[in-house]
Parts: C-alpha cells; sequence; structure tokens
C-alpha cells in the first residue's frame, strides 16, 4: 500500500493503481458521510461515485492544508449537498421566525444511543431535516453556514434543525419501551 503523499502524487498522474487504492482505503468512510446524508442506499453510492470522479479530476487542487480524509470528506458532503438541492426539500418549509413561537422548547441532551440506532433514526428524516441535522450536529456547521451551503435561510436552517430533532425525540419517546425490553 503506498504512502498517501505517494497515493496523492499517483492520482495527480492519474496513475489507476494509485486511484484504487486511493478509492479501496477512503471509500467505506466516505461513504458512511453519504449514507447520512441520502436515505437511498442506491442514490448514496452514486454520491460516493460522482465523489470520487470530483477528487480524481481535482486531486491536484489538494493543498496539505488539512488532512486527506477532512478534503476527501469535505467533497462527499458538497455532492450530497448538491444532490438534496436538486431534489429540493425546502421548497415547501416554513422559516423557523413565522413560527418560533409554536416551536417545543425540547431538552437540549439525548440520552446515551448505540451509533446504528440513531444512524437509523437519523435516515428516517424527510431530507430537509436529515441534511441540516448531520450539518449542524454531527459536522458543527453554524446555521447562517448551512443556509449558504443549502441555498436556503437562516431560519429555514433553525426551523429544520428543530423539526428534526422533535421527530427524533418523538421517535425515542415511542420506542422508548421496545429498547428496555430488548435489553
Amino acid at each position: 500500500m503506498l504512502d498517501e503523499q505517494r497515493l496523492i502524487d499517483g492520482c495527480k498522474n492519474q496513475d489507476r493503481l494509485a486511484q484504487r487504492q486511493l478509492y479501496d482505503r477512503f471509500a467505506g468512510k466516505l461513504f458512511a458521510v453519504s449514507k447520512r446524508y441520502i436515505k437511498d442506499v442506491d442514490e448514496a453510492a452514486d454520491v460516493l461515485q460522482d465523489s470520487f470522479v470530483k477528487i480524481f479530476r481535482h486531486i491536484d487542487q489538494f493543498r496539505h492544508d488539512c488532512p486527506l480524509e477532512a478534503w476527501l470528506k469535505r467533497i462527499v458532503i458538497n455532492t450530497a449537498l448538491k444532490h438534496i438541492r436538486k431534489n429540493k426539500p425546502f421548497d415547501n418549509v416554513t422559516d423557523v421566525d413565522e413560527v418560533a413561537n409554536l416551536l417545543p422548547q425540547a431538552d437540549e441532551t439525548l440520552p446515551t444511543l448505540n451509533y446504528q440506532y440513531l444512524l437509523a433514526l437519523v435516515q428516517e428524516l424527510p431530507a430537509g431535516c436529515r441534511a441540516v441535522f448531520n450539518l449542524y450536529a454531527i459536522e458543527g456547521y453554524t446555521h447562517i453556514e448551512i443556509a449558504e451551503l443549502l441555498g436556503i435561510s437562516e431560519g429555514t436552517s433553525k426551523s429544520q434543525f428543530f423539526r428534526a430533532r422533535g421527530l427524533l425525540q418523538q421517535k425515542l419517546t415511542n420506542d422508548l419501551p421496545i429498547r428496555n425490553e430488548s435489553f
């Protein structure tokens, strides 16, 4: 297996072996990132494939100002967001400022959960909620940054996050007796 710099140099020279090794080394982790944003497995795989096409086309733009994996992850997230925007999940969304007084004041903490269980719950969210939840709660973006990334207002980002959080809490509350019985 090539070290990271030789792998990058090989990809810059369009060396198929280096490209294959880069793919093999990172595809699993990057597919998991894609799946966080894209519910359908086939669509998530398409996003991953589109991401690798971009990676191989633009590998010469990698400047070593962050770890390679972080750069690759950013490409996958941006490709997934482009896919989401194309499907327009925010067309019929109300801005949070319009309904702020109607939103429940939910507890800020979630109980300790199994990661796979929580991931499955997040996958059940509507596309817009899922994208905003992932960007805010997992990736650490601000609502202003999310608004810019998704081409929506900051209020819509907040609204989608509150909706996602409410849906997750509702699902957790409904599933709690089932989860307790299984342990």
